[in-house]
C-alpha cells in the first residue's frame, strides 16, 4: 500500500463516522486497529505510545497476557448466564475482590456510570431502613467539578454545563459544595444525610488531589454525623496512584467503594459496588439488577484482574515510575508547564495557554507518535498504563518538551 493510499484510508474510516455515530465525543484523528502493551497502532500502520490508558481502563496495557489467557478460557466455557441462575465464576470474583478491598460484599454491574447509580440507590436504602430517614427525602452531599459519569441523575449533581445544559429536568436530594474543604460538608451535613460521595482524586477536573487529612476529615465527618462515605474510585482506583486504592494515601476505609474501568482489564466493561455488609444488605431480590452484571466472562477476567493487583507489583510500579514522572514534569515548570499535579502514573498538566489549548497540545503529541486527552481549557491529563517502562515514560515526557518548544 503505498503512503497516500494509507493516509486516505484513515480519513476515510473518520468521515465515514460522520453521517452515523452521534457526535457525542470529539476524539483526535488517529484511527487505531491494534495495540499490544503500552503501545496502539493505527490503520496507516504508525505507533503511538498511549499515554491515556482509557482513562485508568488499561492500567495492565493492552492485551495482558494473563487477562487474555483468562478471556480465552473462560470463552471456550460459558459467557452469559444472566443473574436468573448461579454460575461458577462470580462467588471468586467476590471474594477475591472483598479480600482486595478489606469490605464485605460486592454488587456487580458493567460500567461505572452502573456503578454510581446503583451506590446512590444503596445509600438511599440503607437511609430509609437503617438510619430512619422520612421517606422521599434522603440527601447526598457531593463534590463541585466533580464527574461520576453522564447519567442523567448523576449530570443532576454536575457542575459541568455542557453535560448538563438540555437534559433537565434533574433528580433532586443532591448538595454540591466545594471540593477539598471540609466545613462545607460539615455544613451540608444534616439527619437527611444518606452519604458523602467523593472521588478521592478529581480525574476529569485536571487530577484534582486534595489536601493531605482531607479525606480523613470526611470519614470523621460522616462517623459522626452517622452517614456513609462513598468513593469513587473508578478512575483513581486499582494501582493508579501507587496503592490499590487512592483513599489508602489518607487510611481511609469508605463504607462504600465504587469501582470500574482498570476492573475489566481493558477487555470488558465490569465495575462493581463493594461495601459493608450493613449496606449491601439493604437490597432484596428485585429491587435492583443488570443482565450483564456478573456474567461469567467479566468474572473470570476480573478475577484475574484482582490476581495482578494481590501481587502488589503494580501499585509499586505505578509509585516508583511516579517519581519519575513527577521528575520529569518538574524540569518543564516554567518551560511551557506553569503547574501540575500527580500521584502515582497519573498528572494534571497545566499549560501555558499562550502556548496552546489542551486540545492543541494533545493534537501535537499525536503528530509525535504520543496519546493524551485533554480537559478543561490548557489541561492535559497523563495516565499511562502501569506497564509501561521508564524509557518509555522519558521519552514521552521529551515529546511533551518538545512541542512545548523546550
Amino acid at each position: 500500500m503505498t503512503a497516500p493510499a494509507r493516509t486516505r484510508a484513515s480519513a476515510d474510516l473518520i468521515r465515514a463516522e460522520e453521517p452515523v455515530l452521534a457526535h457525542n465525543y470529539h476524539p483526535l484523528p488517529v484511527v487505531v486497529a491494534r495495540a499490544e502493551g503500552t503501545w496502539v497502532e493505527d490503520v496507516e500502520g504508525r505507533r503511538y505510545l498511549d499515554m491515556l490508558a482509557g482513562y485508568s481502563a488499561l492500567n495492565f496495557g493492552h492485551r495482558h497476557p494473563a487477562l487474555i489467557e483468562a478471556a480465552h478460557r473462560q470463552l471456550d466455557r460459558l459467557t452469559l448466564t444472566s443473574r436468573a441462575f448461579h454460575n461458577d465464576q462470580l462467588a471468586g470474583f467476590a471474594e477475591r475482590l472483598t479480600a482486595l478491598t478489606g469490605l464485605d460484599m460486592v454488587l456487580p454491574m458493567n460500567t461505572g456510570a452502573e456503578a454510581v447509580e446503583s451506590g446512590i440507590k444503596v445509600a438511599r436504602k440503607w437511609a430509609y431502613d437503617v438510619k430512619g430517614v422520612p421517606a422521599d427525602r434522603a440527601t447526598i452531599v457531593v463534590a463541585a467539578e466533580n464527574f461520576h459519569g453522564r447519567t442523567t441523575t448523576i449530570v443532576s449533581f454536575s457542575t459541568d454545563e455542557t453535560a448538563r445544559t438540555g437534559f433537565g429536568p434533574f433528580t433532586p436530594g443532591f448538595r454540591i459544595v466545594p471540593y477539598n474543604d471540609l466545613a462545607a460538608i460539615e455544613a451540608a451535613i444534616d439527619e437527611t444525610t444518606a452519604a458523602v460521595l467523593l472521588e478521592p482524586i478529581q480525574g476529569e477536573a485536571g487530577v484534582i488531589i486534595p489536601d493531605e487529612g482531607y479525606l480523613a476529615g470526611v470519614r470523621a465527618l460522616t462517623e459522626r454525623a452517622g452517614c456513609l462515605l462513598i468513593a469513587d474510585e473508578i478512575q483513581s482506583g486499582l494501582g493508579r496512584t501507587g496503592r490499590t486504592l487512592a483513599v489508602e494515601h489518607d487510611g481511609v476505609v469508605p463504607d462504600v467503594l465504587l469501582l470500574g474501568k482498570a476492573l475489566g482489564g481493558g477487555i470488558v466493561p465490569v465495575s462493581a459496588v463493594v461495601a459493608r455488609r450493613e449496606v449491601l444488605s439493604v437490597l432484596h431480590p428485585g429491587e435492583h439488577g443488570s443482565t450483564f452484571g456478573g456474567n461469567p466472562l467479566a468474572a473470570a477476567v476480573g478475577t484475574a484482574v484482582v490476581e495482578l493487583l494481590e501481587t502488589g507489583e503494580y501499585q509499586r510500579r505505578a509509585a516508583e515510575l511516579g517519581v519519575v514522572l513527577r521528575g520529569g514534569l518538574e524540569q518543564l515548570v516554567g518551560r511551557g508547564v506553569v503547574g501540575f499535579r500527580a500521584r502515582g502514573l497519573w498528572a494534571g498538566v497545566d499549560v501555558d495557554p499562550a502556548i496552546g489549548t489542551g486540545r492543541e497540545i494533545s493534537e501535537r503529541l499525536m503528530r509525535e507518535g504520543v496519546l493524551v486527552k485533554d480537559t478543561h481549557g490548557s489541561t492535559i491529563r497523563l495516565a499511562p498504563p502501569l506497564t509501561i517502562t521508564a524509557e518509555e515514560l522519558e521519552s514521552a515526557l521529551a515529546s511533551l518538551e518538545k512541542v512545548l518548544g523546550g
